[in-house]
């Protein structure tokens, strides 16, 4: 699956606009790095990948078995560490409305680790650039 998304950033320290496709959204910095925040930060964006696309994953899942799960619950925090250039994602997911047994819960771990962003952050990344 191919995605395209576009940033572009003016004069307004670290304002930037970002689009895919038909939606929008904006990123900035907080302001002890010079911006405003006046949205997420770029590391936020990531985290919010990984935890928005574990509970898209999950909820196709539960919803596939039909098993009755009011609410996913899916919080993760990032540590990065440019020096030893490791980055530390911890996922923590609850669920609320339901009770899922251990052979479920199991089942549902694959699953989150089964998510296309997961995949994407723990296989080999490569970055190409290119000016224009």
């Amino acid at each position: 699956m191919g995605v395209t998304v576009k940033a572009s950033l003016g004069k307004t320290k670290y304002y930037t606009e970002v689009v895919a496709g038909e939606n929008q959204l904006i990123t900035d910095e907080p302001v002890d790095k010079g911006g405003q925040n006046k949205g997420f930060n770029p590391f936020e964006i990531l985290a919010t990948s990984l935890a928005s696309c574990t509970a898209a994953t999950l909820r196709m899942y539960i919803d596939r078995k039909e098993w009755n799960v009011e609410k996913i619950n899916v919080e993760v925090d990032l540590e990065n560490f440019p020096i030893t250039k490791l980055a530390v994602f911890k996922r923590n997911i609850s669920f609320e409305g339901t009770n899922l047994d251990a052979e479920q819960l199991k089942r549902l771990h694959t699953i989150a680790d089964a998510c296309p962003v997961h995949k994407i952050l723990t296989n080999e990344i490569e970055i190409l650039t290119k000016f224009s």
